[in-house]
């Protein structure tokens, strides 16, 4: 079943962010777009540099509006200890969501119950709290700061211009195109 148009629910969780422990809730979500970006655990070998590759370009999604959290289930002990010890970690300025319980784990829907870790999901959340785009891929294989960054681009272009869609490989400022009859099969 897609997660698309999905609300996500309710949470409250502590994240690890700027060398401090806070709360953040789904109020926080609403008003901006997220990305939520799950991945299987603190101190592993392909996550950090997943998140590295994140932070490295955190910059460039806030400066769109967008926030980044990421999750895992280790607790926000766990993150600052990592972010202590990693200097890959420690560039890291987006908040590290803590889910022990795998409440939010499960709300997305990427719990592999077995190990009591997340799958690698993606998920792009509109400023109303619902998903628009998502991607879960297997756990050996990292996912790209880049085309995650072009998604939500377009992801924001669509919900602000309803009557164009972007086709394949869309940049900002590249020609999108408007559904119609005209244009079915001819591409």
């Amino acid at each position: 079943m897609s997660l698309i148009n999905k609300e996500i629910g309710d949470f409250t969780v502590q994240a690890y962010v700027d060398g401090d422990f806070k709360t953040v809730s789904k109020a926080d979500v609403f008003g901006k777009w997220s990305v939520f970006f799950f991945y299987p655990a603190d101190f592993t070998f392909v996550c950090p540099t997943e998140l590295e590759d994140l932070a490295n370009k955190y910059e460039e999604f806030k400066g769109i509006g967008c926030e980044i959290y990421s999750v895992s289930c280790d607790s926000h002990f766990v993150h600052k200890a990592w972010h202590d010890a990693s200097k890959t970690i420690k560039k890291i300025k987006y908040p590290m969501l803590a889910d022990p319980t795998g409440a939010l784990t499960r709300d997305f829907e990427v719990m592999i119950e077995a190990d009591g870790m997340a799958e690698r999901g993606s998920f792009i959340v509109n400023p109303e709290g619902r998903i628009v785009a998502y991607e879960v891929i297997a756990g050996n294989v990292g996912r790209n700061a880049d085309e995650l960054f072009r998604r939500v681009q377009a992801s924001q272009f669509v919900a602000e211009h309803g009557d164009q869609v972007c086709p394949a490989k869309w940049q900002p400022g590249a020609e999108t195109l408007k559904p119609s009859l005209d244009l079915v099969g001819l591409l």
